[in-house]
């Protein structure tokens, strides 16, 4: 390893060059192991250190395939920000492209991690890290020496046709790429054509799906011969938390589906373990929003119980999810909280309003009812207990896992709104079977855990579908004047 006391400019840019073809030599000098945010870790995980090893095999003749599937909290957003850094300070002019499964995951998970090692890197001075990019400080070499933070569209993957950079470097990064969809994966491999050029394309996620583009990565899969792919089993970690695995083992056994995707990187062996599919929440999201004056509006109101969590109100008329906003708060308390629910009722006279009571969302029920606002309040560890004709109760193992299966077959025919945050909570919750073979749906701080964001809107519209509400009745035309009978058959008789 080489020393990092080294002061002058002239001899950090000669080390960076001399790991072109040496990605681990790279991460072990670069960053401070031992040392300030890094004390405790003396470098990288033996599988990170074998796939930076796989990495030092790039070369003009052939482009660079690599497929890893792994299992949660392994450390796969620290290498892809190694990665990064190695390809851009190693190689001038290097170009490259980064995207993800969903703009949240790709500016909170992994630009965030990026931000974080940059930093720590030795030769930060020489680059300059923004909220999409990341490039050359000379300003000649601004637009020609950069790696990118880009969204993918699937109806606009303009982006991902550019990535030509004849006779340099070029670095291509899905995150969470499992959920990334054909078309984009179409437009990369077809622009990656360029002759006498480093190609690096390596594409990271957890292996929930087994119809993606992703899976056909891997042995068995129609493009298996064009990638080296990889399985990272979350076991052989030294940091992921061993009890709450051995519990996830001993809940559903080792075998199960769950464990598989999220402990040994192994794809589910009968499908997803993602409890509403993308498909159908994008065609929700294109969906015209349609009601009838019959259908109740209900009110559905997720308690936020950290500081990084929002407390939502959503409305909901029938099918239409999506005319009337969801209300977002933050850092309200619970008296401020029902106030807002008190003005909402005052204003649209709602027809029932279903309330998170679990945690804080207690003082929420009990202040808004001092208040004379008539809510219900929903137990989210309560039993199932809906017991009509739309849904098997015994199916779930509690209400939450109740409503959202209610929520489930409602985004089959109504409409949300076309919002990104929104659609990734409704897509991220995962879910699994306890011992009694009932859907039980990963917690909040377990799907905090494995980098996933509260599903707080999630929740907010499933609260929506707590229990049947009545049709609302509908007001007399004012004008309305009952029909009026001439004949009297009372008259006829006395006659």
């Amino acid at each position: 390893m080489l020393a990092r006391q080294v002061n002058n400019e002239d001899e950090i840019l000669a080390d960076l060059a001399s790991f072109t073809r040496d990605p681990l030599g790279f991460v072990r000098y670069a960053f401070p192991w031992g040392e300030g945010e890094l004390r405790g870790c003396a470098g990288p995980e033996p599988w990170q250190e074998k796939f930076l090893r796989d990495l030092a095999g790039v070369s003009p003749d052939k482009a660079l395939l690599e497929a890893t599937a792994s299992g949660h909290g392994v450390g796969k957003s620290a290498l892809v920000a190694w990665i990064i850094l190695w390809a851009i300070s190693t190689c001038s002019d290097t170009r490259g492209v980064v995207t993800a499964n969903t703009e949240t995951q790709l500016k909170t998970k992994t630009w965030a991690e990026l931000a974080k090692w940059y930093r720590l890197f030795i030769g930060r001075e020489f680059f300059k890290l923004e909220a999409t990019s990341i490039f050359s400080r000379d300003p000649d070499h601004i637009k020609t020496w950069r790696i990118d933070m880009v969204p993918w569209s699937e109806h606009n993957t303009e982006a991902f046709a550019g990535l030509h950079n004849q006779g340099r470097r070029i670095l291509v990064l899905f995150d969470e790429a499992s959920a990334i969809p054909e078309p984009i994966w179409e437009t990369t491999q077809g622009a990656l054509t360029d002759a006498n050029t480093e190609i690096i394309w390596a594409v990271f996620g957890n292996p929930t799906r087994n119809d993606t583009r992703f899976k056909k990565c891997f042995p068995g899969g129609q493009f298996a011969h064009r990638w080296r792919s990889r399985t990272v089993d979350s076991r052989d970690v030294s940091f992921t938390d061993k009890s709450e695995i051995q519990r996830w083992i001993t809940d559903y056994g080792v075998d199960h589906d769950f464990v598989r995707v999220r402990v040994l990187g192994a794809f589910p062996r009968v499908g997803t373990v993602q409890f509403i599919d993308s498909d159908s929440v994008a065609a929700a999201a294109m969906r015209e929003a349609q009601s009838f004056a019959h259908d109740p509006l209900i009110l559905g109101v997720d308690v936020a119980r950290f500081g990084d969590d929002e407390s939502v109100i959503y409305q909901r008329r029938g099918r239409d999810g999506r005319s009337l906003s969801p209300l977002r708060f933050r850092g309200l308390d619970t008296m401020q909280l029902a106030s807002r629910i008190a003005e909402l009722h005052g204003s649209t006279r709602a027809d029932a309003i279903f309330v998170d009571g679990g945690g804080v969302g207690g003082g929420v029920v009990d202040r808004c009812r001092q208040l004379g606002v008539p809510v219900l309040e929903v137990q989210f560890g309560a039993k199932p207990d809906r017991a009509d004709f739309t849904i098997d109760p015994s199916k779930y193992a509690n209400k939450r896992a109740e409503i959202w299966g209610l929520m489930r077959e409602w985004i089959k025919v109504g409409a949300i709104p076309d919002d990104t945050e929104f659609a990734a909570q409704l897509t991220a919750t995962q879910y699994g079977f306890n011992a009694r073979d009932e859907i039980q749906l990963e917690s909040k701080a377990d799907m905090k855990k494995r980098g996933a964001s509260s599903p707080d809107i999630a929740d907010a519209l499933a609260l929506t579908f707590a229990w049947p509400v009545l049709p609302r009745e509908l007001e007399r035309d004012r004008n309305f004047k009952p029909v009026e009978f001439e004949y009297d058959p009372f008259a006829a008789e006395a006659a």
